[in-house]
């Protein structure tokens, strides 16, 4: 198993960001990797709701599937995404900062068969990645051109 987290602060109420990450639909705009979101569940977003989502990875695209398990809004949010080689579990918190919100993000990755073996590389990677999209998220709800 790999874990990462860290944290980023954008300058917008707790509320604004928190609205905009938990709708999954929302994330092609800040994350390049991710291509498609379709939301499976009906009804407002919540506990239990579902998304299918598809990111180009080493030039493939790979199916996962995201489920909301915690949503106290505007605080924390929730979730497990299950692929065919990982299952990822974490949230993310939202809290009140000087000048917006104190995004943090814990993660805990655990690879599928073979891919166990590369728990150590994963966890590497994924700390860059997901600094790398949560800049991102800063830099467009901050009205910024990418970097």
């Amino acid at each position: 198993m790999a874990h990462f987290s860290g944290s980023v602060t954008i300058a917008r109420a707790p509320e604004d960001v928190f609205d905009f990450v938990a709708d999954e639909r929302n994330e092609p705009r800040y994350n390049p990797e991710m291509t498609t979101v379709q939301k499976l569940t009906d009804g407002p977003i919540g506990v239990g709701t579902r998304w299918r989502a598809t990111v180009v990875s080493r030039g493939r695209p790979l199916s996962m599937e995201i489920e909301v398990t915690e949503f106290s809004r505007p605080a924390r949010l929730g979730s497990v995404t299950r692929m065919t080689t990982a299952r990822i579990t974490g949230a993310l918190t939202f809290a009140p900062a000087a000048g917006g919100t104190l995004m943090s993000w814990s993660w805990n990755l655990e690879p599928k068969g073979a891919m166990r073996l590369l728990g150590p590389v994963f966890g590497a990677v994924g700390r860059k990645q997901e600094e790398r999209i949560w800049r991102s998220l800063k830099q467009l709800l901050e009205g910024e051109a990418p970097s």
